[in-house]
Protein backbone atom coordinates (compact mmCIF):
# COMPACT_ATOMS: atom_id res chain seq x y z
CA UNK A 1 0.00 0.00 0.00
CA UNK A 2 1.01 3.20 -0.69
CA UNK A 3 1.97 5.65 1.80
CA UNK A 4 0.64 9.36 1.99
CA UNK A 5 2.38 12.29 1.69
CA UNK A 6 2.34 15.38 3.69
CA UNK A 7 2.16 18.94 2.10
CA UNK A 8 5.51 18.75 1.94
CA UNK A 9 5.84 15.76 0.19
CA UNK A 10 7.05 13.69 3.30
CA UNK A 11 6.28 10.57 4.27
CA UNK A 12 3.33 10.02 6.91
CA UNK A 13 3.26 6.46 8.49
CA UNK A 14 0.56 7.08 10.75
CA UNK A 15 -1.61 8.58 8.61
CA UNK A 16 -0.78 5.59 6.08
CA UNK A 17 -2.26 3.36 8.34
CA UNK A 18 -4.98 5.01 9.51
CA UNK A 19 -6.01 5.20 5.53
CA UNK A 20 -5.51 2.05 5.21
CA UNK A 21 -7.62 0.80 8.45
CA UNK A 22 -10.49 2.71 6.88
CA UNK A 23 -10.32 1.58 3.73
CA UNK A 24 -10.28 -2.09 5.17
CA UNK A 25 -13.33 -0.94 6.92
CA UNK A 26 -14.81 0.52 4.34
CA UNK A 27 -14.28 -2.28 1.61
CA UNK A 28 -15.54 -4.63 4.88
CA UNK A 29 -18.71 -2.19 4.31
CA UNK A 30 -18.55 -3.48 0.59
CA UNK A 31 -18.47 -7.12 0.92
CA UNK A 32 -21.66 -6.66 3.81
CA UNK A 33 -23.03 -4.78 0.93
CA UNK A 34 -22.34 -7.79 -1.28
CA UNK A 35 -23.86 -10.40 1.00
CA UNK A 36 -26.83 -8.65 1.70
CA UNK A 37 -27.33 -7.23 -1.75
CA UNK A 38 -26.77 -11.12 -2.83
CA UNK A 39 -29.86 -12.84 -0.10
CA UNK A 40 -31.97 -9.68 -1.33
CA UNK A 41 -31.46 -10.77 -4.90
CA UNK A 42 -32.13 -14.15 -4.12
CA UNK A 43 -35.47 -13.40 -2.77
CA UNK A 44 -36.79 -11.37 -5.74
CA UNK A 45 -34.21 -12.14 -8.80
CA UNK A 46 -34.23 -15.11 -11.32
CA UNK A 47 -30.42 -16.45 -10.49
CA UNK A 48 -27.98 -14.66 -12.85
CA UNK A 49 -24.49 -16.15 -14.38
CA UNK A 50 -22.61 -13.24 -12.91
CA UNK A 51 -24.56 -10.76 -10.49
CA UNK A 52 -24.04 -7.27 -9.84
CA UNK A 53 -22.15 -7.07 -7.04
CA UNK A 54 -19.82 -9.15 -9.09
CA UNK A 55 -19.77 -6.76 -11.78
CA UNK A 56 -19.45 -3.88 -8.79
CA UNK A 57 -15.88 -5.16 -8.02
CA UNK A 58 -15.13 -5.36 -11.06
CA UNK A 59 -16.01 -2.15 -12.07
CA UNK A 60 -13.76 -0.44 -8.82
CA UNK A 61 -10.66 -2.97 -9.97
CA UNK A 62 -10.84 -1.34 -13.38
CA UNK A 63 -11.55 2.17 -11.71
CA UNK A 64 -8.37 1.46 -9.80
CA UNK A 65 -10.50 2.38 -6.42
CA UNK A 66 -9.38 -1.35 -5.16
CA UNK A 67 -5.88 -2.76 -5.55
CA UNK A 68 -5.80 -5.95 -8.02
CA UNK A 69 -4.84 -8.22 -5.12
CA UNK A 70 -7.42 -7.17 -2.73
CA UNK A 71 -9.94 -6.76 -5.26
CA UNK A 72 -9.44 -10.55 -6.72
CA UNK A 73 -9.57 -11.76 -3.31
CA UNK A 74 -13.10 -10.03 -3.12
CA UNK A 75 -13.92 -11.26 -6.50
CA UNK A 76 -13.19 -14.88 -6.04
CA UNK A 77 -15.26 -14.45 -2.22
CA UNK A 78 -18.46 -13.37 -4.38
CA UNK A 79 -18.31 -15.70 -6.83
CA UNK A 80 -18.42 -18.96 -4.83
CA UNK A 81 -20.72 -17.12 -2.52
CA UNK A 82 -23.03 -15.99 -5.77
CA UNK A 83 -23.09 -19.78 -6.55
CA UNK A 84 -23.80 -20.93 -3.33
CA UNK A 85 -26.48 -19.00 -3.13
CA UNK A 86 -28.18 -19.97 -6.27
CA UNK A 87 -28.01 -23.48 -5.00
CA UNK A 88 -29.76 -22.88 -2.21
CA UNK A 89 -32.35 -20.51 -3.97
CA UNK A 90 -33.09 -23.90 -5.92
CA UNK A 91 -33.20 -25.83 -3.29
CA UNK A 92 -35.55 -23.41 -1.00
CA UNK A 93 -37.84 -23.00 -4.11
CA UNK A 94 -38.35 -26.72 -4.57
CA UNK A 95 -38.96 -27.48 -0.83
CA UNK A 96 -42.66 -26.63 -0.99
CA UNK A 97 -43.50 -28.51 -3.79
CA UNK A 98 -41.40 -31.73 -2.16
CA UNK A 99 -43.53 -30.81 1.63
CA UNK A 100 -46.90 -31.04 0.21
CA UNK A 101 -46.20 -34.06 -1.87
CA UNK A 102 -44.97 -35.45 1.17
CA UNK A 103 -47.46 -34.47 3.42
CA UNK A 104 -45.25 -32.31 5.63
CA UNK A 105 -43.55 -29.15 6.01
CA UNK A 106 -40.75 -29.76 7.85
CA UNK A 107 -37.45 -28.18 6.98
CA UNK A 108 -34.24 -30.65 6.50
CA UNK A 109 -30.88 -29.73 7.03
CA UNK A 110 -28.92 -28.00 4.42
CA UNK A 111 -32.65 -25.85 3.29
CA UNK A 112 -32.53 -22.73 3.19
CA UNK A 113 -35.14 -20.39 4.65
CA UNK A 114 -35.20 -16.80 2.58
CA UNK A 115 -37.37 -14.28 4.11
CA UNK A 116 -39.51 -12.24 1.81
CA UNK A 117 -38.21 -8.15 1.90
CA UNK A 118 -40.08 -5.90 -0.66
CA UNK A 119 -38.70 -3.77 -2.86
CA UNK A 120 -38.15 -0.32 -1.78
CA UNK A 121 -37.16 -1.69 1.37
CA UNK A 122 -34.38 -3.16 0.04
CA UNK A 123 -33.70 0.06 -2.04
CA UNK A 124 -33.47 2.09 0.96
CA UNK A 125 -30.73 -0.26 2.96
CA UNK A 126 -28.45 -0.33 -0.19
CA UNK A 127 -28.59 3.46 -0.42
CA UNK A 128 -28.06 4.30 2.94
CA UNK A 129 -24.75 1.93 3.35
CA UNK A 130 -23.62 2.62 -0.43
CA UNK A 131 -24.29 6.40 0.56
CA UNK A 132 -21.77 6.00 3.85
CA UNK A 133 -19.28 3.99 2.15
CA UNK A 134 -19.08 6.04 -0.66
CA UNK A 135 -19.18 9.61 1.74
CA UNK A 136 -16.11 7.82 3.71
CA UNK A 137 -14.50 6.85 0.31
CA UNK A 138 -14.55 10.56 -0.71
CA UNK A 139 -13.53 12.33 2.14
CA UNK A 140 -10.63 10.13 2.58
CA UNK A 141 -9.78 10.94 -1.07
CA UNK A 142 -9.61 7.02 -2.65
CA UNK A 143 -13.29 6.60 -4.34
CA UNK A 144 -12.12 9.00 -7.52
CA UNK A 145 -8.13 8.04 -7.66
CA UNK A 146 -7.18 10.76 -10.31
CA UNK A 147 -9.28 13.41 -7.95
CA UNK A 148 -6.45 15.77 -6.37
CA UNK A 149 -6.56 16.21 -2.26
CA UNK A 150 -8.88 19.06 -0.91
CA UNK A 151 -5.97 21.54 -0.08
CA UNK A 152 -4.69 21.78 -3.11
CA UNK A 153 -7.27 23.45 -4.55
CA UNK A 154 -6.45 26.10 -2.11
CA UNK A 155 -3.22 26.78 -3.15
CA UNK A 156 -2.37 28.77 -6.83
CA UNK A 157 0.72 29.27 -8.18
CA UNK A 158 1.35 32.70 -9.86
CA UNK A 159 4.70 33.78 -11.98
CA UNK A 160 6.26 35.74 -14.67
CA UNK A 161 9.15 35.83 -16.86
CA UNK A 162 10.58 39.08 -18.82
CA UNK A 163 14.13 39.13 -21.35
CA UNK A 164 14.80 42.71 -21.93
CA UNK A 165 17.63 44.12 -23.95
CA UNK A 166 18.60 47.82 -22.87
CA UNK A 167 21.05 50.19 -23.85
CA UNK A 168 21.88 53.18 -22.07
CA UNK A 169 23.30 56.11 -23.91
CA UNK A 170 25.18 59.21 -22.08
CA UNK A 171 25.83 62.81 -23.42
CA UNK A 172 29.05 63.55 -24.40
CA UNK A 173 28.68 67.01 -22.74
CA UNK A 174 28.19 65.37 -19.14
CA UNK A 175 30.30 66.26 -15.98
CA UNK A 176 32.39 63.65 -15.18
CA UNK A 177 32.65 63.89 -11.55
CA UNK A 178 29.51 62.43 -9.75
CA UNK A 179 29.99 60.74 -6.73
CA UNK A 180 28.71 56.98 -6.33
CA UNK A 181 28.36 57.54 -2.15
CA UNK A 182 26.01 54.98 -2.41
CA UNK A 183 29.31 52.25 -2.64
CA UNK A 184 31.34 55.30 -0.09
CA UNK A 185 28.45 54.58 2.25
CA UNK A 186 29.07 50.62 2.00
CA UNK A 187 32.82 50.66 2.54
CA UNK A 188 35.41 52.51 5.07
CA UNK A 189 33.99 55.93 4.18
CA UNK A 190 35.75 58.47 1.69
CA UNK A 191 38.87 60.78 3.14
CA UNK A 192 38.15 64.65 2.18
CA UNK A 193 41.34 65.96 3.83
CA UNK A 194 43.36 66.33 0.73
CA UNK A 195 46.54 66.31 2.92
CA UNK A 196 45.90 62.74 3.57
CA UNK A 197 43.90 61.52 0.39
CA UNK A 198 45.06 63.00 -3.05
CA UNK A 199 42.81 59.83 -5.05
CA UNK A 200 39.35 60.90 -6.27
CA UNK A 201 36.75 59.30 -4.60
CA UNK A 202 34.42 56.75 -6.29
CA UNK A 203 32.89 57.97 -9.10
CA UNK A 204 29.22 57.29 -11.79
CA UNK A 205 29.83 56.53 -15.23
CA UNK A 206 28.45 59.84 -16.79
CA UNK A 207 29.73 59.78 -20.15
CA UNK A 208 30.24 55.93 -21.89
CA UNK A 209 27.39 54.35 -23.74
CA UNK A 210 26.28 50.82 -22.51
CA UNK A 211 24.79 49.36 -25.47
CA UNK A 212 22.75 45.98 -25.76
CA UNK A 213 22.42 44.73 -22.28
CA UNK A 214 20.97 41.55 -21.87
CA UNK A 215 18.86 41.16 -19.05
CA UNK A 216 16.09 38.72 -17.34
CA UNK A 217 14.09 39.11 -14.53
CA UNK A 218 11.95 35.83 -13.01
CA UNK A 219 9.15 35.68 -10.34
CA UNK A 220 7.25 32.94 -8.89
CA UNK A 221 4.82 32.85 -6.13
CA UNK A 222 3.10 30.54 -4.20
CA UNK A 223 -0.31 31.59 -2.69
CA UNK A 224 -2.85 30.12 -0.48
CA UNK A 225 -6.52 30.64 0.97
CA UNK A 226 -6.44 28.70 4.17
CA UNK A 227 -9.77 29.91 4.86
CA UNK A 228 -12.32 32.78 3.50
CA UNK A 229 -10.61 35.15 6.14
CA UNK A 230 -7.12 33.65 6.01
CA UNK A 231 -4.73 34.00 3.12
CA UNK A 232 -0.78 34.09 3.02
CA UNK A 233 1.18 34.14 -0.07
CA UNK A 234 5.82 33.50 -0.92
CA UNK A 235 7.42 34.78 -3.73
CA UNK A 236 10.50 34.02 -5.00
CA UNK A 237 12.46 36.50 -7.45
CA UNK A 238 15.81 37.23 -9.57
CA UNK A 239 17.94 39.74 -9.01
CA UNK A 240 21.76 41.35 -9.52
CA UNK A 241 21.63 42.65 -6.22
CA UNK A 242 19.83 43.21 -2.84
CA UNK A 243 18.40 46.58 -4.05
CA UNK A 244 14.44 47.29 -3.10
CA UNK A 245 13.51 48.69 -6.54
CA UNK A 246 14.05 46.27 -8.86
CA UNK A 247 14.62 42.25 -9.57
CA UNK A 248 16.28 42.80 -12.80
CA UNK A 249 19.39 40.39 -13.25
CA UNK A 250 21.88 41.09 -15.70
CA UNK A 251 22.85 38.21 -17.78
CA UNK A 252 26.84 37.04 -18.73
CA UNK A 253 29.30 37.29 -15.40
CA UNK A 254 31.16 34.29 -16.97
CA UNK A 255 27.85 32.57 -17.24
CA UNK A 256 27.78 31.65 -13.57
CA UNK A 257 24.63 31.20 -11.64
CA UNK A 258 22.48 33.53 -10.94
CA UNK A 259 20.35 34.52 -7.23
CA UNK A 260 17.53 34.33 -6.33
CA UNK A 261 15.84 36.39 -2.91
CA UNK A 262 12.89 36.00 -0.95
CA UNK A 263 10.41 39.05 -2.71
CA UNK A 264 7.46 38.58 -0.50
CA UNK A 265 6.50 36.51 2.38
CA UNK A 266 3.01 37.41 4.01
CA UNK A 267 -0.07 36.32 5.74
CA UNK A 268 -3.53 38.40 5.74
CA UNK A 269 -6.70 38.12 7.76
CA UNK A 270 -9.70 39.68 6.31
CA UNK A 271 -12.00 40.81 9.35
CA UNK A 272 -15.38 41.26 6.82
CA UNK A 273 -16.14 42.33 3.32
CA UNK A 274 -14.26 46.13 4.21
CA UNK A 275 -11.30 45.46 6.59
CA UNK A 276 -7.97 43.48 5.69
CA UNK A 277 -4.97 43.44 7.83
CA UNK A 278 -1.74 42.36 6.09
CA UNK A 279 1.39 41.55 7.51
CA UNK A 280 4.99 40.32 6.67
CA UNK A 281 6.53 41.26 3.18
CA UNK A 282 3.93 42.24 0.66
CA UNK A 283 3.21 44.24 -2.78
CA UNK A 284 2.74 48.13 -2.50
CA UNK A 285 -0.46 48.20 -0.72
CA UNK A 286 -0.85 52.05 -1.84
CA UNK A 287 -2.50 53.68 -5.35
CA UNK A 288 1.03 55.16 -6.37
CA UNK A 289 2.74 55.76 -9.58
CA UNK A 290 6.66 54.56 -10.70
CA UNK A 291 7.46 58.63 -9.61
CA UNK A 292 7.50 57.44 -5.91
CA UNK A 293 7.72 54.25 -5.62
CA UNK A 294 9.08 51.37 -8.37
CA UNK A 295 7.28 48.87 -9.68
CA UNK A 296 9.54 46.17 -8.11
CA UNK A 297 9.33 47.86 -4.68
CA UNK A 298 7.80 45.52 -1.90
CA UNK A 299 7.01 46.78 1.73
CA UNK A 300 7.87 44.99 4.80
CA UNK A 301 5.49 45.53 8.28
CA UNK A 302 2.15 45.85 8.70
CA UNK A 303 -0.66 47.40 6.64
CA UNK A 304 -4.53 47.60 7.16
CA UNK A 305 -6.54 48.56 3.86
CA UNK A 306 -10.29 49.56 3.79
CA UNK A 307 -12.57 49.24 0.39
CA UNK A 308 -16.55 49.72 0.69
CA UNK A 309 -18.70 49.80 -2.40
CA UNK A 310 -21.31 52.57 -1.80
CA UNK A 311 -25.57 51.60 -2.15
CA UNK A 312 -25.56 52.95 -5.94
CA UNK A 313 -22.46 50.80 -6.65
CA UNK A 314 -21.31 53.62 -9.06
CA UNK A 315 -18.99 54.55 -6.30
CA UNK A 316 -16.20 53.18 -3.87
CA UNK A 317 -14.17 54.72 -1.38
CA UNK A 318 -10.94 53.16 -0.18
CA UNK A 319 -7.94 53.44 2.79
CA UNK A 320 -4.94 52.38 3.53
CA UNK A 321 -2.54 52.89 6.59
CA UNK A 322 0.83 51.41 6.85
CA UNK A 323 3.28 50.88 9.61
CA UNK A 324 6.58 49.78 7.49
CA UNK A 325 9.88 49.69 9.29
CA UNK A 326 12.70 50.74 7.02
CA UNK A 327 16.04 49.80 9.01
CA UNK A 328 16.91 48.87 12.44
CA UNK A 329 20.18 49.83 13.53
CA UNK A 330 23.03 47.14 14.41
CA UNK A 331 22.30 45.44 18.23
CA UNK A 332 26.61 45.47 18.48
CA UNK A 333 27.73 48.82 17.01
CA UNK A 334 30.37 49.25 17.32
CA UNK A 335 31.59 45.96 16.63
CA UNK A 336 35.11 46.71 18.74
CA UNK A 337 33.47 49.20 21.45
CA UNK A 338 32.68 47.90 25.46
CA UNK A 339 29.90 50.92 24.76
CA UNK A 340 26.93 49.88 22.73
CA UNK A 341 25.07 52.65 20.70
CA UNK A 342 21.54 52.96 21.75
CA UNK A 343 18.55 51.41 19.59
CA UNK A 344 17.69 53.72 16.86
CA UNK A 345 14.83 52.91 14.35
CA UNK A 346 13.62 54.34 11.00
CA UNK A 347 10.10 54.14 9.84
CA UNK A 348 7.72 54.82 7.10
CA UNK A 349 3.99 55.84 8.26
CA UNK A 350 1.78 55.70 5.11
CA UNK A 351 -2.12 56.44 5.16
CA UNK A 352 -4.11 56.92 2.06
CA UNK A 353 -7.82 57.69 1.38
CA UNK A 354 -9.46 57.58 -2.30
CA UNK A 355 -12.49 56.72 -4.38
CA UNK A 356 -13.55 55.39 -7.58
CA UNK A 357 -16.28 56.67 -9.59
CA UNK A 358 -18.35 54.94 -12.67
CA UNK A 359 -19.51 58.00 -14.44
CA UNK A 360 -21.17 56.27 -17.23
CA UNK A 361 -20.41 52.91 -19.39
CA UNK A 362 -17.49 54.50 -20.44
CA UNK A 363 -16.09 56.89 -18.15
CA UNK A 364 -13.91 55.91 -14.96
CA UNK A 365 -12.64 58.03 -12.18
CA UNK A 366 -10.37 57.62 -9.35
CA UNK A 367 -8.64 59.72 -7.41
CA UNK A 368 -6.53 59.27 -3.97
CA UNK A 369 -4.54 61.46 -1.42
CA UNK A 370 -2.05 60.49 0.86
CA UNK A 371 0.51 61.20 3.41
CA UNK A 372 4.03 59.68 4.17
CA UNK A 373 6.20 60.40 7.23
CA UNK A 374 9.24 59.04 7.25
CA UNK A 375 10.81 59.34 10.15
CA UNK A 376 14.40 59.08 11.49
CA UNK A 377 15.77 59.05 8.08
CA UNK A 378 17.70 62.32 8.19
CA UNK A 379 21.42 62.36 9.05
CA UNK A 380 22.44 63.59 12.14
CA UNK A 381 26.05 65.10 12.92
CA UNK A 382 28.12 62.94 15.12
CA UNK A 383 29.53 63.92 18.72
CA UNK A 384 33.39 63.86 18.30
CA UNK A 385 35.09 61.00 17.61
CA UNK A 386 38.92 60.64 17.55
CA UNK A 387 39.35 58.08 15.05
CA UNK A 388 42.85 58.83 14.97
CA UNK A 389 43.19 57.46 18.41
CA UNK A 390 41.86 54.03 17.52
CA UNK A 391 37.79 54.96 17.83
CA UNK A 392 35.57 52.62 16.05
CA UNK A 393 33.55 54.38 14.01
CA UNK A 394 31.48 57.36 15.05
CA UNK A 395 28.17 57.70 17.28
CA UNK A 396 25.81 58.39 13.91
CA UNK A 397 27.31 56.07 11.36
CA UNK A 398 23.74 54.72 11.64
CA UNK A 399 21.69 57.62 9.81
CA UNK A 400 23.53 56.90 6.71
CA UNK A 401 20.74 55.80 4.82
CA UNK A 402 20.94 51.73 3.71
CA UNK A 403 20.11 52.46 0.39
CA UNK A 404 20.17 55.49 -1.81
CA UNK A 405 20.07 56.26 -5.46
CA UNK A 406 20.91 59.77 -6.78
CA UNK A 407 20.26 63.09 -6.96
CA UNK A 408 19.06 63.86 -3.16
CA UNK A 409 21.19 66.76 -0.83
CA UNK A 410 23.51 64.66 1.39
CA UNK A 411 25.25 65.88 4.25
CA UNK A 412 28.72 64.99 5.80
CA UNK A 413 28.05 62.89 9.29
CA UNK A 414 31.13 62.31 11.13
CA UNK A 415 32.58 65.36 13.51
CA UNK A 416 36.26 63.91 13.38
CA UNK A 417 38.79 65.04 16.00
CA UNK A 418 41.95 66.66 14.57
CA UNK A 419 45.33 64.59 16.00
CA UNK A 420 46.71 67.40 18.14
CA UNK A 421 50.33 65.69 17.48
CA UNK A 422 49.65 66.54 13.72
CA UNK A 423 46.01 68.25 12.93
CA UNK A 424 47.05 68.85 9.09
CA UNK A 425 47.37 65.57 8.48
CA UNK A 426 44.14 63.78 10.26
CA UNK A 427 42.45 61.03 7.82
CA UNK A 428 39.22 62.30 8.14
CA UNK A 429 36.67 59.47 6.27
CA UNK A 430 33.67 60.75 5.90
CA UNK A 431 29.90 59.07 5.65
CA UNK A 432 26.84 60.77 4.13
CA UNK A 433 23.49 61.31 5.23
CA UNK A 434 20.18 63.00 3.97
CA UNK A 435 20.04 66.62 4.72
CA UNK A 436 16.47 66.77 4.26
CA UNK A 437 13.38 65.65 6.23
CA UNK A 438 10.64 63.72 4.09
CA UNK A 439 6.83 64.21 4.99
CA UNK A 440 5.01 63.87 1.23
CA UNK A 441 1.86 65.24 0.49
CA UNK A 442 0.88 62.84 -2.72
CA UNK A 443 -1.90 63.99 -4.93
CA UNK A 444 -2.69 61.00 -7.42
CA UNK A 445 -5.59 61.09 -9.97
CA UNK A 446 -6.66 58.40 -13.36
CA UNK A 447 -9.28 58.90 -15.68
CA UNK A 448 -10.52 55.94 -18.22
CA UNK A 449 -12.14 56.43 -21.12
CA UNK A 450 -13.14 55.47 -24.39
CA UNK A 451 -12.18 57.88 -27.88
CA UNK A 452 -13.23 57.85 -31.23
CA UNK A 453 -13.41 54.57 -32.60
CA UNK A 454 -13.88 52.74 -28.58
CA UNK A 455 -10.13 52.68 -27.78
CA UNK A 456 -9.55 52.97 -24.49
CA UNK A 457 -7.64 55.70 -23.25
CA UNK A 458 -6.41 56.95 -19.85
CA UNK A 459 -5.04 59.80 -18.35
CA UNK A 460 -2.53 59.32 -15.17
CA UNK A 461 -1.69 62.52 -13.13
CA UNK A 462 0.79 62.85 -9.73
CA UNK A 463 1.89 65.92 -7.99
CA UNK A 464 4.32 65.35 -4.53
CA UNK A 465 5.40 67.81 -2.12
CA UNK A 466 7.92 67.59 0.60
CA UNK A 467 5.82 69.78 3.40
CA UNK A 468 9.04 69.14 5.39
CA UNK A 469 11.68 70.48 2.74
CA UNK A 470 13.36 73.40 4.68
CA UNK A 471 16.56 74.93 3.12
CA UNK A 472 17.68 76.78 5.89
CA UNK A 473 17.43 74.05 8.33
CA UNK A 474 19.70 71.42 6.19
CA UNK A 475 22.16 74.32 6.35
CA UNK A 476 21.92 74.97 10.54
CA UNK A 477 21.63 70.86 10.70
CA UNK A 478 24.48 69.92 8.74
CA UNK A 479 27.36 72.00 10.29
CA UNK A 480 30.42 69.53 8.74
CA UNK A 481 29.22 70.12 5.29
CA UNK A 482 26.25 69.99 2.37
CA UNK A 483 27.03 67.12 -0.51
CA UNK A 484 24.78 68.00 -3.61
CA UNK A 485 24.47 68.74 -7.20
CA UNK A 486 26.61 71.84 -6.80
CA UNK A 487 29.54 69.93 -4.98
CA UNK A 488 30.69 70.46 -1.60
CA UNK A 489 29.80 73.22 0.35
CA UNK A 490 31.77 74.15 3.29
CA UNK A 491 30.04 74.86 7.05
CA UNK A 492 27.93 78.63 5.89
CA UNK A 493 28.83 78.59 2.54
CA UNK A 494 26.24 77.51 0.21
CA UNK A 495 27.66 77.97 -3.25
CA UNK A 496 25.80 76.92 -6.24
CA UNK A 497 23.52 74.81 -3.91
CA UNK A 498 19.79 74.30 -5.68
CA UNK A 499 17.20 72.00 -4.52
CA UNK A 500 13.09 72.16 -4.55
CA UNK A 501 10.44 70.21 -2.79
CA UNK A 502 8.14 69.00 -5.92
CA UNK A 503 7.69 66.57 -8.42
CA UNK A 504 4.81 66.01 -10.70
CA UNK A 505 4.13 63.56 -13.28
CA UNK A 506 1.72 63.29 -16.62
CA UNK A 507 1.49 59.79 -18.93
CA UNK A 508 -1.52 59.05 -21.25
CA UNK A 509 -2.25 55.70 -22.45
CA UNK A 510 -4.09 54.65 -25.07
CA UNK A 511 -5.23 51.48 -25.97
CA UNK A 512 -5.53 48.30 -23.72
CA UNK A 513 -3.31 49.08 -20.16
CA UNK A 514 -2.65 45.86 -19.55
CA UNK A 515 -2.78 43.83 -22.99
CA UNK A 516 -3.56 40.08 -22.16
CA UNK A 517 -5.26 38.66 -25.15
CA UNK A 518 -3.64 38.09 -28.93
CA UNK A 519 -3.76 41.52 -30.40
CA UNK A 520 -4.67 43.60 -27.64
CA UNK A 521 -2.19 46.66 -27.49
CA UNK A 522 -1.36 49.81 -25.79
CA UNK A 523 1.14 53.09 -26.68
CA UNK A 524 1.80 55.53 -24.32
CA UNK A 525 3.62 58.83 -23.56
CA UNK A 526 4.68 60.87 -20.23
CA UNK A 527 6.76 63.46 -18.84
CA UNK A 528 8.21 63.54 -15.16
CA UNK A 529 10.09 66.35 -12.72
CA UNK A 530 11.70 65.20 -10.03
CA UNK A 531 12.98 68.42 -8.06
CA UNK A 532 16.26 67.02 -5.64
CA UNK A 533 14.12 67.17 -2.03
CA UNK A 534 11.28 66.05 -3.04
CA UNK A 535 11.24 62.59 -2.57
CA UNK A 536 13.43 60.22 -0.76
CA UNK A 537 15.91 59.04 -3.66
CA UNK A 538 15.91 55.39 -2.54
CA UNK A 539 12.38 54.20 -3.77
CA UNK A 540 11.49 55.30 -7.22
CA UNK A 541 11.45 53.93 -10.79
CA UNK A 542 15.34 52.81 -11.08
CA UNK A 543 15.48 53.07 -15.29
CA UNK A 544 14.14 56.78 -15.47
CA UNK A 545 17.70 58.98 -14.98
CA UNK A 546 18.83 55.65 -13.35
CA UNK A 547 16.83 56.08 -10.69
CA UNK A 548 16.33 58.99 -7.81
CA UNK A 549 15.40 62.27 -8.09
CA UNK A 550 17.26 65.91 -9.63
CA UNK A 551 15.84 64.46 -13.07
CA UNK A 552 13.36 65.72 -15.51
CA UNK A 553 12.80 64.57 -19.41
CA UNK A 554 10.08 62.35 -21.52
CA UNK A 555 9.37 58.59 -22.30
CA UNK A 556 7.39 56.94 -25.14
CA UNK A 557 6.48 53.15 -24.89
CA UNK A 558 4.00 50.62 -26.66
CA UNK A 559 2.88 46.97 -26.60
CA UNK A 560 1.67 44.04 -28.21
CA UNK A 561 0.23 40.80 -27.17
CA UNK A 562 1.28 38.05 -30.28
CA UNK A 563 0.27 35.15 -27.53
CA UNK A 564 -1.86 34.53 -24.51
CA UNK A 565 -0.60 36.36 -21.63
CA UNK A 566 2.60 36.92 -23.94
CA UNK A 567 3.65 40.71 -25.57
CA UNK A 568 6.58 42.46 -26.89
CA UNK A 569 6.94 45.73 -25.12
CA UNK A 570 9.43 48.90 -25.92
CA UNK A 571 10.14 52.03 -24.14
CA UNK A 572 12.47 55.16 -25.16
CA UNK A 573 13.73 57.56 -21.78
CA UNK A 574 15.16 61.06 -22.39
CA UNK A 575 16.30 62.56 -19.08
CA UNK A 576 18.74 65.19 -18.02
CA UNK A 577 19.25 66.53 -14.32
CA UNK A 578 16.87 69.49 -12.84
CA UNK A 579 19.87 71.51 -11.16
CA UNK A 580 23.79 71.32 -11.11
CA UNK A 581 26.40 69.70 -13.68
CA UNK A 582 24.53 68.12 -16.64
CA UNK A 583 24.29 64.75 -16.99
CA UNK A 584 21.96 64.02 -19.69
CA UNK A 585 20.64 60.14 -20.06
CA UNK A 586 18.81 58.19 -22.70
CA UNK A 587 17.49 54.75 -22.36
CA UNK A 588 16.14 52.17 -24.86
CA UNK A 589 14.21 48.69 -23.63
CA UNK A 590 13.02 46.07 -25.41
CA UNK A 591 11.14 43.43 -24.15
CA UNK A 592 9.75 39.91 -23.78
CA UNK A 593 7.08 39.48 -21.28
CA UNK A 594 5.33 36.45 -20.03
CA UNK A 595 3.02 35.60 -17.41
CA UNK A 596 1.19 32.40 -15.63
Amino acid sequence: MNTPLDKNGSAQPGKARKHSSRRAKALAGVSAVALLMTSLAHAQTPPSSETAMVRLIRGLIESGALKKDVGDALLAQAQTEAIAAQQAQRQAAAAPATAAASGRNKIEPGDVRVPYISASVRDQIRDEVKGEIMAQAKSEGWAAPNETPEWTKRIRIEGDMRVRGESRFYSGNNSNIETDWRNINSGSGYDVNPNTNLALPQLLNTRQDRANQLRIRARLGIFADISDSTQAGLRLASGSDDSPVSTTQTLGGGLNKKNIWLDQAWMSYKFNDMLKVTGGRFGNPFFSTEMLFSNDLNFDGLVAQFDKTLANKDLSVFGTLGLIPLEYSSDSSPGRSQNKLSSQNKWLIGAQVGAQWKLDAENRLRGAVAYYDFKNITGRVSDSCALYAGADGCNTDWSRPAFMQRGNTLMLLRNIALDPTNPANTPQPQYVGLASKFQLLDLNARWDTRIAGGYGFRLDGNFIRNLAYDENEMFRRATVGIVNNGGTAQPGVRGDFKSGANAYMMQATLGNPNPAAVGEWNVLAGYRRIEPDALPDAYNDSTFHQGGTNAKGYYLGGSYAFDKNTLFSGRWYATKSVYGAPVAIDTLQLELNTRF
